[in-house]
C-alpha cells in the first residue's frame, strides 16, 4: 500500500473513531523502553565518556561523525508505525507523533513527510539485495584515502601507517581497486582516484551498491534511522550493531596501526590478509542481507496496522 493511501485512511479512521493499530500496554512499552536505552547506554557508554575528556577514537568515533544520528536520539525509544502506546507515553510531546482514539500513534502527516525518503531508501535497498556481493575491495578505499596524501592529508592525525607513506602507496598500486560506494570514492585523494576500477556517483548510487561492499552494510544504519520514527528503535539498534562491527574490521584492515587500541590488523597487502578480509566481508555480507531484507519488509508494509477497516 502506497504511503499516501496510508495517511490518508489513518486520517479517515481518526475522524471515525476506528481502531487502526495494534495496541502496547503501558506495562509493555516501558519494558521495550527500558531494555532499549540499557542497551544503548551500554554500546555509546566509551564513547561518551571520551568525547567528555576530548579523546578521539578513530573507530567507534565513526559512527558519531560520519553519520549524523547523535547518542541521545538512538536512545529515544520508537515503536514503529501502526502501534499506538497506551496511557501516557512521553511520545505524546514529541514531534511526529498524534494522540489517536486508541493511544498516542505516529502521525499521519509524518508518514507523509517522509514518503520520498521512504521511496528513495525503498529503491536502493531493493537494488542492492539483489545483487550478488562482490567480494575483491579487500577495504582499499582507506588505502586510497591516504595515497600520496603526505602527512598534512592524513585523515586520522596522529595514528601512524603500518607500513609508512610510500609503502602504503605502494601497496594501492599493486592490487586492483575496486570502490563501488560513491561516499567511500569521495574521499578518495586525487591521485587515487584513477586507480580505482569504477567511478561511482550519487545519482548512479542504486545501480553501482552491491552487498559485499562493507560501507553499504553499515549504511543500513544510516537509512535506518533517517526514517525516523517510522520503524521500531529495536530495528534501528540491530544496524547500529552490525555497522559497528563492520567499521572496526573496516579500520583493521586500514594502512593504519592500531593494534594499541585493540584492534589487530588485517593485513590485506598479504594473500592470507586478503583471504581474511574476503572471509569476514562474507559474513558480513550475509548479515547485511538479512537486515536489508527486514528493512525492506517494513518498509513494504507500512499500511498493514490499518487492518482491513
Amino acid at each position: 500500500m502506497a504511503l499516501r493511501d496510508y495517511a490518508r485512511r489513518v486520517s479517515t479512521a481518526t475522524r471515525t473513531g476506528r481502531p487502526v493499530e495494534r495496541v502496547l500496554a503501558e506495562r509493555d512499552w516501558i519494558s521495550r523502553r527500558l531494555r532499549h536505552e540499557a542497551a544503548v547506554d551500554a554500546l555509546v557508554e566509551g564513547h561518551m565518556v571520551r568525547r567528555a575528556a576530548g579523546v578521539r577514537h578513530p573507530v567507534e568515533d565513526f559512527l558519531f561523525t560520519y553519520y549524523t544520528h547523535r547518542p541521545a536520539q538512538l536512545r529515544r525509544w520508537h515503536p514503529g508505525v501502526g502501534v499506538a502506546l497506551a496511557g501516557d507515553p512521553p511520545h505524546a510531546g514529541w514531534r511526529g507523533y498524534e494522540r489517536g482514539p486508541r493511544g498516542v500513534r505516529v502521525a499521519a502527516a509524518t508518514v507523509r513527510r517522509l514518503e520520498p525518503t521512504v521511496q528513495w531508501v525503498r529503491a536502493l535497498l531493493a537494488a542492492t539485495a539483489a545483487r550478488p556481493p562482490r567480494l575483491g575491495c579487500f577495504g582499499l578505499h582507506e588505502w586510497a584515502m591516504v595515497y600520496r596524501a603526505g602527512v598534512e592529508g592524513i585523515r586520522h592525525a596522529g595514528r601512524p601507517l603500518r607500513l609508512g607513506a610510500d609503502g602504503t602507496d605502494a601497496v594501492l598500486e599493486s592490487l586492483p581497486v575496486a570502490c563501488s560506494h560513491f561516499d567511500a570514492y569521495r574521499f578518495f585523494t586525487f591521485e587515487a582516484r584513477p586507480l580505482n576500477a569504477l567511478r561511482p556517483t550519487r545519482e548512479d548510487q542504486a545501480a553501482q551498491e552491491q552487498p559485499g561492499c562493507l560501507h553499504a552494510t553499515m549504511d543500513l544504519y544510516k537509512w535506518s534511522y533517517k526514517l525516523t520514527p517510522l520503524l521500531p528503535s529495536e530495528l534501528v539498534l540491530d544496524c547500529f550493531r552490525l555497522a559497528r562491527e563492520v567499521r572496526a574490521l573496516d579500520m583493521r584492515a586500514s594502512p593504519y596501526d592500531l593494534a594499541d587500541l585493540g584492534y589487530p590488523p588485517v593485513r590485506v597487502e598479504t594473500p592470507e590478509g586478503r583471504a581474511e578480509y574476503v572471509r569476514a566481508q562474507r559474513a558480513f555480507a550475509c548479515r547485511g542481507q538479512v537486515l536489508r531484507a527486514a528493512l525492506l519488509a517494513r518498509l513494504g508494509r507500512l499500511g498493514v496496522a490499518i487492518g482491513n477497516g
